[in-house]
């Protein structure tokens, strides 16, 4: 899929205590480091309404990395306001930083 054109979301729940994000930022360094992906952007914090949603990590190649603060497992059902404002903002391809 990062050799297509697509434009890739994985968002992680900051206190999810099934996948941690700390497991996913690991598969995401494997990810980057066997593909040769790119940065550009790291680990910056992205906003809703003034308040820190989370944080994101973009590449060049279509992946973008996203926590949403607060959120667990279900990140819908614990942040729904910040879920839907991460949704709504890479699908209309509106920058989260």
């Amino acid at each position: 899929m990062l050799s297509s054109d697509l434009h890739i979301l994985i968002y992680s729940g900051s206190v999810d205590d099934s996948v941690s994000t700390d497991g996913t930022r690991a598969w995401i360094r494997y990810l980057r480091e066997s593909n040769k992906l790119t940065y550009a952007s790291v680990w910056t914090r992205w906003t809703v309404e003034n308040q820190v949603a989370g944080f994101v990590e973009k590449y060049n190649e279509g992946l973008t990395f996203a926590t949403v603060r607060g959120a667990g497992h279900m990140v819908p059902s614990s942040q729904p306001e910040r879920a839907l404002e991460l949704i709504r903002r890479f699908i209309t391809s509106q920058s989260l930083t």
